[in-house]
C-alpha cells in the first residue's frame, strides 16, 4: 500500500490530506467521503489536491497504508531485526507493544472498522493489505524466529508458521477490541490480553 512516509516537499500537506481523509472515511464511508469534502476539511482546493494524489483511490490507499501498517514499519528492517531478534521474548515484546498501541488508538477506532468491511469489497486493498500488512509482517517475524532460533532461544520449528501463530494472535485480539468498541461494550478485560498471549506463546516455543 503507498504511503509516503518521508515528507519532503509537499509532505506536510500530504499528511493533512491523508488525516482529513482519515476522518471522513471513518464517518461517511469511502463513498460519501468525496475529494471536495476532503480537500474542504484541509482547507485547499480540490484541484490542488490532485498535486498529491491522482485520485480518492490513491487516497483511501495511503490511509488504508497506515490502518494495517507493519509495527515496525519505520524501522530499517533488516539491521533491526538482527540487533533485536538475538534477545528473544524482548523483541517479540517490542512487536506487540506497537501493535497493541495502534488497536487501543481512538483515532484508528471506526476507521480500522470501515477498513475491514472494505477488505471483503475492494481487490486493490486486499492486494495491499497481503503484501504490506501480512506477508511483510510474516516475513519479518519469520527472520526473527530463525535468529532465535541459531541463538539457541527457541526450539527448532518452522519460522512461518511460527511467525502466522503470533500475528495471528494479536490481529484475532484487535478484532475484538474493534468488536467490544463497537457495540459500546468495555475493552477493560482485554487491556492486559496482549502481554498475557506473549508469555503464553514464548513459554510453547521455548527450550
Amino acid at each position: 500500500m503507498p504511503e509516503n512516509r518521508e515528507f519532503k516537499k509537499g509532505g506536510d500537506t500530504k499528511k493533512l490530506i491523508e488525516e482529513a481523509a482519515m476522518d471522513l472515511f471513518a464517518e461517511y464511508g469511502y463513498k460519501g467521503a468525496s475529494v471536495r469534502k476532503i480537500a474542504a476539511k484541509v482547507g485547499i482546493r480540490e484541484s490542488a489536491l490532485y498535486n498529491h494524489y491522482a485520485n480518492k483511490e490513491a487516497i483511501f490507499l495511503a490511509v488504508a497504508g497506515r490502518v494495517f501498517a507493519s509495527p515496525f514499519a519505520h524501522q530499517k528492517t533488516d539491521d533491526f531485526v538482527q540487533q533485536n531478534a538475538k534477545k528473544g521474548k524482548s523483541f517479540l515484546h517490542k512487536f506487540m507493544t506497537e501493535f497493541k498501541l495502534m488497536t487501543f488508538d481512538k483515532k484508528y477506532e471506526k476507521l480500522f472498522r470501515f477498513m475491514l468491511i472494505e477488505l471483503m469489497q475492494n481487490d486493490v486493498l486486499r492486494s495491499g493489505f497481503r503484501q504490506e500488512f501480512h506477508e511483510a509482517n510474516v516475513k519479518l517475524l519469520s527472520s526473527g524466529f530463525f535468529i532465535m532460533m541459531q541463538e539457541g532461544l527457541i526450539r527448532s520449528n518452522d519460522p512461518m508458521t511460527l511467525a502466522n501463530a503470533f500475528l495471528g494472535q494479536l490481529f484475532y485480539l484487535r478484532l475484538q477490541v474493534s468488536l467490544l468498541k463497537a457495540d459500546g461494550a468495555p475493552t477493560t478485560a482485554l487491556s492486559t490480553a496482549f502481554e498475557k498471549q506473549l508469555d503464553l506463546f514464548w513459554s510453547s516455543i521455548c527450550e
